[in-house]
């Protein structure tokens, strides 16, 4: 993506804001957010030359898998709707910006690793949820911190913010952290199938949280 300091950064047309382009981030994490979730489904099969009860067995076996692919799916899609709406309302990304992102971007192509493990392990140890969740809050946390390197930062935006705008994305984009906190909890003191069902919780919290907070301007 190139560097560049917040000065040259704040040049509307000099090299250095063509180097740090939104629209080459939004490219280049359409790109990675796309193989992410095609990795997703690699793991999702069926041996060869099954008989019909083995065929049966074996496709009762891989319910947990859909259940994971599932679920990351969701949430890669949430995650990758959040980064574009970010990407997109600043007019040039300087060199911090472009790092939080591609850290960003690394978590968001590991995660198929951790849902791996949580489709095979995840309904008996609760390590593999909680490495799940961690990835997860990961995300979240770098997709906080890009959102408030440009708020905070206003020669990076495309057009001003208002507080409490800025603030409802804030609460939005953390939202799911607590979530994963519980998650953990619910696994090593309930069950890690209790602890599956907690994640179930994010999707509408942020739903509802992006529909109290439509109409103030928010990205």
């Amino acid at each position: 993506m190139g560097e560049m300091s917040e000065d040259t950064a704040a040049e509307p047309g000099g090299a250095a804001a063509e180097l740090g382009s939104p629209e080459r981030l939004v490219a280049l994490s359409d790109g990675v957010y796309a193989i992410a979730i095609t990795l997703l489904v690699l793991d999702i099969k069926l041996p060869p030359d099954l008989d019909k009860a083995e065929f049966e067995a074996a496709l009762r076996g891989v319910w947990p898998s859909l259940g994971a692919y599932g679920l990351s799916f969701a949430v890669l899609a949430g995650y990758w709707r959040d980064q574009r709406r970010i990407v997109q309302q600043v007019r040039c990304c300087d060199t911090l910006m472009i790092r939080v992102a591609l850290a960003g971007l690394g978590l968001v192509a590991l995660l198929p690793f951790p849902t791996s493990v949580l489709s095979e392990y995840g309904g008996s140890f609760p390590e593999a949820v909680a490495l799940y969740a961690a990835t997860i809050a990961g995300i979240a946390l770098l997709h906080l911190a890009l959102f408030l390197l440009a708020w905070r930062r206003p020669h990076l935006m495309a057009a001003p913010l208002s507080d409490r705008a800025g603030w409802d994305t804030v609460i939005e984009l953390a939202s799911i952290v607590p979530v994963a906190v519980v998650s953990v909890a619910v696994a090593f003191a309930v069950s890690t199938s209790a602890a599956l069902w907690t994640w179930l919780a994010a999707i509408p919290l942020k739903y509802l949280l992006r529909r109290l907070a439509s109409g103030r301007g928010r990205i």
